[in-house]
């Protein structure tokens, strides 16, 4: 992993907040991580985002403390305590994951932003499956946001205490795209079409910062597609330790591209043969420069799409476009093949009349039951009835 190979360059390695990738035996600490603070098994804080946490990695302090902000103190911790030696500190926020919760100051001050921006009679739409959020209007979640914002600052802010800023890589990234549908449905990435879970470019595009003060590339952009698994080689060059080919075998060095240079144009893959919660499909995707192609399990269907002029995925190209689909598919099936892919099989107890009454359910039921909620989070007397999910502690 890539804090074992920090660790053999004499690095101090930690890790805070969620893990999701292991059990017992499977922790950050079983994997190259000198310290652990909150990471275990769940994807989603056991306890919410304040204390009593209920996380077995990560003791209590006072109650009601804001676990974004606690999990950045513990980062600033291990960062003080190693300021004179190199260290790796991945700071992986339990924010913004549901359960989307926040201090009854910060959504005010999102609720009257709402308010004075005019709040729109309807905030979702359907999408194939599930309803999906069109309006950027949750006071819950914004109040969410604003706290991980917080958290980072007390980071960055303690580098530059600590003198550490001007030779510290900072990078700041996403697992996937803002939740629309599904877990809280509570946000919208518009231009881009769906959200986490989904095989369009909501789903899968995140935000991506890059910080290496003696590179000089404050406020520089660039549009070539990069992925998760380039973090890997890229840190190592950064960090000028030899690269490891045989363990990041499906990412790059970006370091050409944050030098202002280029890399050589490859072909991105996806694979996510299962259903999810938040209405995404069985499907896998390659990309190939400006073309995207979606291959559907369920019905071997195919999309077909040009990022640069169909930016939201309205456009499907692959009936005037056969010989390009062919072309894709076949590259992409043969990739499958070559990395031993599981495959989804269909349901033997697939019900097609059953699917249909769930179908009508969510359209007759769900979708009015989400519009409803999203004006409750606006109304002016919303109270969540729990101190503000613990947030607000008054003493006996």
């Amino acid at each position: 992993t890539l804090p074992e190979a920090l660790k053999q360059e004499g690095y101090k390695t930690f890790f805070a907040g969620k893990w999701h990738i292991g059990d017992k035996g499977s922790f950050p600490e079983d994997h190259g991580f000198d310290v652990n603070k909150g990471g275990h098994h769940r994807g989603s804080p056991p306890g919410g985002y304040f204390a009593p946490f209920k996380n077995p990695k990560l003791e209590d302090n006072e109650m009601g403390e804001n676990l974004s902000e606690r999990l950045a103190n513990e980062t600033v911790k291990f960062i003080t305590q190693n300021k004179d030696s190199s260290f790796f500190a991945f700071l992986s926020f339990y924010a913004v994951h549901g359960p989307i919760q926040t201090t009854e100051e910060k959504w005010t001050k999102y609720r009257n932003k709402a308010v004075k921006l005019g709040i729109a009679e309807n905030g979702f739409e359907m999408e194939r499956v599930l309803p999906i959020r069109t309006k950027q209007d949750n006071p819950v979640y914004a109040g969410l946001v604003e706290s991980m914002d917080d958290a980072i600052g007390i980071v960055t802010k303690a580098l530059d205490e600590l003198g550490l800023a001007e030779n510290t890589i900072v990078i700041f990234t996403s697992d996937n795209g803002g939740v629309a549908s599904g877990d809280a449905f509570s946000t919208s990435n518009l231009p881009l079409r769906g959200g986490k879970g989904y095989q369009w470019e909501g789903g899968i595009r995140e935000p991506f910062f890059v910080k290496v003060p003696w590179l000089n590339n404050a406020g520089t952009k660039n549009n070539a597609p990069v992925i998760a698994t380039d973090l890997y080689p890229t840190i190592l060059d950064l960090v000028g330790a030899k690269l490891r080919p045989e363990n990041h075998i499906d990412g790059v060095s970006l370091v050409p591209l944050l030098k202002g240079e280029s890399i050589e144009e490859r072909p991105m893959y996806w694979h996510y043969p299962h259903y999810g919660n938040q209405g995404g499909n069985p499907s896998s995707i390659i990309r190939k420069g400006d073309w995207k192609l979606i291959h559907y399990w369920e019905d071997d269907n195919d999309e077909l799409y040009n990022i640069a002029k169909d930016l939201n995925e309205r456009n499907d190209l692959a009936s005037s476009q056969p010989q390009k689909v062919s072309d894709m598919r076949t590259q992409l099936l043969n990739w499958l093949k070559e990395m031993n892919a599981n495959y989804p099989s269909a349901d033997t107890e697939y019900n097609e009349a059953l699917a249909q009454k769930r179908k009508e359910h969510l359209v007759s039921k769900t979708f009015p039951a989400k519009e409803a909620e999203r004006l409750r989070f606006l109304s002016a007397d919303f109270d969540p009835k729990n101190n503000w999910w613990g947030s607000k502690v008054t003493e006996d």
